[in-house]
């Protein structure tokens, strides 16, 4: 799973594998710092949808109809907001990933979806 964040975005691209682990439940991945300090994020299947940051950890809570719905579909993204305190947006993008349309080296793409632009890049 990849995380990006930027601002009041946080967008987070899923693999094939990672889809279907969502599917069932959970998926969560981790970076390490110095110090034994981890940030963790994670997405599960709820209720409804919700955003926490708690002691290292982003958890994000999406409709467990929604997950299935996307997650056997062709569709990209699931597309959620909510507000904050300060009357601003925090912006959850959850998506599949994709194959690079360039070779990228050390970038293992073999559990990504085909690029649905891969066949116009052909000569």
């Amino acid at each position: 799973m990849k995380l990006r964040i930027k601002g009041n975005t946080i967008r987070l691209r899923l693999t094939q594998t990672e889809v279907d682990k969502l599917s069932e439940g959970t998926v969560e991945d981790r970076t390490q710092f110095p110090g034994g300090q981890s940030l963790v994020y994670k997405i599960q299947t709820a209720v409804q949808f919700q955003v926490d940051f708690t002691n290292g950890t982003v958890l994000i809570s999406l409709p467990t109809n929604q997950i299935k719905d996307w997650a056997n579909s062709d569709k990209v993204e699931i597309a959620n907001s909510i507000e904050l305190e300060n009357n601003e947006q925090l912006e959850i993008s959850i998506e599949k990933d994709f194959k690079c349309l360039t070779e990228r080296p050390k970038e293992d793409e073999s559990d990504m979806y085909p690029n649905p632009l891969e066949k116009h890049s052909k000569c």
